[in-house]
């Protein structure tokens, strides 16, 4: 570990203006979770004033994971990310085989084949910082905008048109509105939340960076028609701003549209996906599964606090997730700062 810092201590020194890392990792295996948490926790400790953004996979729930202990790693993790991340893409590997069957018609998709659709996603997010423009040129110019509560920093990602790579000979047409209506449909969604429209689950901010032949007008014409039809809800206690960002595309890669676009959305659904972590740990728990390995670490060789405290961490998100669908979501968070205050006075006593 201490090379690993070394590496990182030689690149911040070499840097003419640090601003931030990028960390990938997964949340459910061994090194994903336990090297990634561990790297998330002495970067932040080392670095506190830098923005720290994490590609995050969450596993897939649609087939049998080859680590039993899944839902431990992801619950740990969780609590990780939630306290020492700054913002967290998150990438959903059922959604992920998803868009590959149901998308792409691919049967059986290989890891090459889905890691092409993150590396999309990468590539896209950070396009405007390696192709600068006038505005959203920076981490902290593409992020404020888009996490308006602390906490509430876990981002669901969009991207249309979907290609193969056998599909690039030919160029199709595709026009702005085409676009950012495709992105607002839960199909070309990264996370597998098929949420109803009745269920109350709303937009919190979005940002869409749209890449192409792209004339500002036709940006404009397609904010009003998706107002107009309102083709995305948002929250009661903030304004519903969809942020556009026009990015050039790499002059090296060949692409079949003329006009592509990644939406980074932060979407109060992101809940569910937790959610579904907390019922997979309860299960665990409370047939006190698998716990063995973890009573040989000296976190949890005494006790195994450090379980409860990180479901309560991840149960604290789910909440205020589901408290931002409320026109009072503003007062609701004032009470809870004042309870956790008076919770942290009696414990210094």
């Amino acid at each position: 570990m201490k090379e690993i810092f070394d590496i990182i201590d030689r690149e911040a020194d070499g840097s003419d203006s640090l601003e931030g890392f990028l960390l990938c990792h997964s949340i459910a295996g061994g090194t994903g979770s336990g090297m990634g948490s561990y790297l998330l926790e002495r970067i932040n400790d080392r670095f506190p004033k830098k923005l720290i953004q994490t590609y995050s996979v969450f596993p897939n729930q649609d087939e049998i994971s080859d680590v039993v202990v899944q839902p431990y790693n992801s619950l740990l993790t969780l609590k990780r990310l939630t306290q020492n991340a700054d913002c967290v893409v998150v990438l959903d590997n059922t959604s992920l085989n998803r868009i590959a069957v149901d998308r792409l018609h691919i049967t059986n998709p290989t890891f090459e084949q889905i890691n092409a659709l993150v590396s999309t996603i990468m590539s896209v997010s950070t396009a405007t910082l390696r192709y600068p423009s006038y505005m959203n040129n920076d981490l902290i110019g593409l992020l404020a905008p888009l996490i308006p509560m602390p906490r509430l920093h876990f981002l669901m990602t969009g991207y249309t048109p979907l290609t193969t790579d056998q599909e690039v000979a030919s160029v199709r047409k595709t026009t702005v509105l085409d676009v950012m209506r495709r992105l607002l449909q839960p199909k070309n969604m990264m996370v597998s939340n098929a949420y109803d429209r009745n269920s109350g689950h709303c937009y919190i901010s979005i940002l869409n960076i749209i890449q192409g032949e792209v004339d500002p007008t036709q940006v404009h014409k397609s904010l009003m028609r998706i107002r107009e039809r309102k083709l995305a809800q948002f929250i009661p206690w903030g304004p519903a701003s969809i942020q556009v960002a026009l990015s050039r595309k790499s002059p090296y890669i060949p692409t079949a549209h003329r006009v592509s676009g990644l939406m980074l959305a932060n979407h109060t659904s992101i809940s569910m996906l937790f959610e579904r972590t907390l019922k997979q740990y309860d299960k665990l728990r409370k047939n006190e599964a698998f716990l063995a390995q973890f009573r040989k670490e000296d976190m949890f060789k005494d006790n195994l606090d450090e379980f409860d405290n990180s479901r309560e961490t991840v149960q604290q998100l789910v909440n205020e997730y589901i408290a931002a669908k409320r026109k009072d979501y503003l007062t609701w968070g004032m009470e809870q700062a004042e309870k956790e205050s008076a919770i942290k006075r009696k414990m210094s006593r």
